[in-house]
């Protein structure tokens, strides 16, 4: 009888009862071809993690219109271009002020970085740097963000 309750619960009744995973939109901002390309991540400002810019979506933006606006806000990126649709995705458990996590699927944009500029909203609450596709798939935390990474 436990195998078929266990079966009932995971084929049927623990999906009905999950929270939906919520949408954010991401920048992987990048400048340079070929080998010399660079990648650019930003710290989180409660952990401090190496992150790529990312929030939720903006109501009147196309998505790709809000990870740009996310660049802009976490990493200084100015006067770029992101790609019309998303180059992948990843999931991860964001933590809520009230310590409870919910799951987040994040869409994410390629961003050509064409100016970066100093004085930017966040820019004294997070760091920035420029690395590697190899290097940034190595600072990040998310599996599937590293696999981005590294089909750059």
């Amino acid at each position: 009888m436990n195998v078929a309750l266990k079966a009932v619960w995971d084929g049927f009744l623990a999906p009905l009862l999950q929270r939906p995973k919520r949408l954010q939109v991401a920048a992987l901002c990048h400048r340079g071809d070929g080998p010399e390309r660079e990648f650019l991540l930003v710290t989180s400002r409660d952990t401090g993690r190496w992150i790529i810019p990312k929030g939720w979506p903006i109501r009147g933006l196309k998505s790709n219109e809000a990870a740009l606006q996310e660049a802009w806000e976490e990493a200084g990126v100015r006067n770029s271009r992101a790609t019309i649709d998303p180059i992948g995705s990843y999931t991860y458990q964001k933590r809520q002020n009230s310590g409870l996590e919910i799951p987040v699927e994040t869409l994410v944009y390629s961003v050509a970085v064409e100016d970066l500029s100093e004085e930017f909203p966040e820019a004294h609450q997070r760091s920035r740097k420029w690395v590697s596709a190899a290097a940034a798939a190595e600072m990040v935390n998310e599996t599937e963000l590293k696999n981005i990474f590294r089909e750059q």
